[in-house]
C-alpha cells in the first residue's frame, strides 16, 4: 500500500470509521532537472531573505499573510492546528446526492480511503454497501493543508474513493467564452452526429501516452549514444484557416470508418464491435520487431490500419 497522506476518520451520522488516505493515481510523467548547459551542473533553488539576502534554513521559514504591501501578519502552524474546525481530523459527510448532479468540472484529485485497523472494517463496509444500494454519492467536508475542502465519496471496486472538489465560487463562469450565434443547417449537425457514432468506443483503457513513449525513446537513444528517433511528419494546419465544414465532416467520417476497416456509404454504424477490433490490434503487436519503435508516428498508424483491414477481410472470408 502507498504511504498514507493523511489519517483520520469518516464521520457518518453517529458512526465513526477510522481511515487512512492514500493517493488513487500515479504520476507517470517524465521529469527533468534544470541544469547549467555549459557544464551540466544542477541548478538549485535557494530561499533567500529579501532584507538581508541571506539563505534561510527551513526551520526558520514560517507563514505570513499580506495585509498591505508593507505589512505582514505572522501565522504559526500551531495556531492553524488549534483552529476550532470539526473537520480537522474527520471527513464529515453532510449530504447524499445523485452522482449525475455533480458537475465534473468541480472534481479535482482522487484518493482511496483504507481502513485504519480491523475495528473499522464493519462500519467501512456498511457505508460502502449503503452507497451501492442507494445508488448515491456522499458529499463531505474535510480540512487538509490549512484549508477546509469539499469532497465526494463514491464506491470503486469495493473501495471508497474520495474526490476533492472545488467550492462553487472557485468555478469561473464560461459566459464570456461562449461564441456568438452562428448558422448551422441540420445536415451539418446530422453529419457531426454520424461522426460521433463512427468514433464511438465502449472501452478507452487501451489509450497510451504516446508523447511519454516518444520521450522515453529519445532519452534512451541519447543515453546510449544511438541515432535519435525520426520526428513524426503530420499534416500542418494553418491556425485560423477557414475550412469547408461539411467537407471536413465528410472526410472525418470517412477516415474514422477506414481506420476501423469499415466500408460502404452509410456512415452511421450501430453494429461496431470495437473491443474485438482492439483485440486484433493487440494480437498483431508482438509480430513487430523492436526496431520498429524508431519509425515515424505516421508509419505506425499506416501499419495499424493495414493490420485491421487484413483482419476484417479474413473474418469476412471465414464467415462466408
Amino acid at each position: 500500500m502507498p504511504r498514507p497522506l493523511w489519517t483520520g476518520a469518516i464521520s457518518f451520522g453517529l458512526v465513526t470509521i477510522p481511515i487512512k488516505v492514500v493517493s488513487a493515481t500515479e504520476d507517470r510523467s517524465v521529469h527533468f532537472h534544470q541544469v547549467h548547459l555549459e557544464d551540466m551542473g544542477r541548478v538549485r533553488t535557494r530561499k533567500v531573505c529579501s532584507i538581508d539576502d541571506e539563505i534561510v534554513p527551513p526551520e526558520e521559514i514560517g507563514k505570513g499573510y499580506e495585509l498591505t504591501k508593507d505589512e505582514l501578519v505572522p501565522v504559526t502552524d500551531e495556531e492553524l492546528d488549534e483552529m476550532p474546525l470539526p473537520t480537522a481530523k474527520a471527513i464529515e459527510i453532510v449530504a447524499f446526492v445523485d452522482a449525475d448532479s455533480i458537475d465534473p468540472i468541480r472534481i479535482s484529485d482522487s484518493y482511496y480511503l483504507a481502513i485504519d485497523g480491523q475495528v473499522a472494517a464493519k462500519p467501512y463496509t456498511l457505508l460502502r454497501k449503503a452507497l451501492e444500494r442507494s445508488d448515491k454519492v456522499a458529499v463531505a467536508k474535510f480540512a487538509w493543508h490549512n484549508r477546509e475542502r469539499l469532497g465526494l465519496l463514491r464506491v470503486r471496486e469495493d473501495a471508497i474513493v474520495l474526490h476533492a472538489m472545488r467550492w462553487p465560487d472557485e468555478i469561473r463562469s464560461p459566459e464570456s467564452l461562449k461564441p456568438k450565434d452562428v448558422d448551422l443547417d441540420d445536415e451539418e449537425i446530422e453529419r457531426a452526429v454520424q461522426l460521433t457514432d463512427t468514433m464511438a468506443l465502449d472501452d478507452i483503457s487501451g489509450f497510451r501516452d504516446e508523447y511519454r513513449d516518444a520521450l522515453e525513446e529519445l532519452i534512451e537513444a541519447k543515453a546510449e549514444g544511438t541515432e535519435l528517433p525520426e520526428s513524426a511528419e503530420g499534416e500542418e494546419r494553418e491556425p485560423g484557416k477557414v475550412v469547408d465544414l461539411m467537407a471536413a465532416l465528410n472526410a472525418s467520417v470517412k477516415a474514422a470508418r477506414e481506420s476501423r476497416g469499415e466500408h460502404g456509404q452509410d456512415a452511421t454504424v450501430h453494429t461496431m464491435q470495437p473491443r474485438k477490433k482492439t483485440t486484433a490490434k493487440k494480437k498483431a503487436a508482438p509480430a513487430r520487431k523492436t526496431t520498429e519503435k524508431k519509425t515515424t508516428a505516421g508509419k505506425k498508424r499506416t501499419a495499424k490500419k493495414t493490420t485491421t483491414e487484413k483482419t476484417a477481410a479474413a473474418r469476412k472470408r471465414s464467415a462466408s
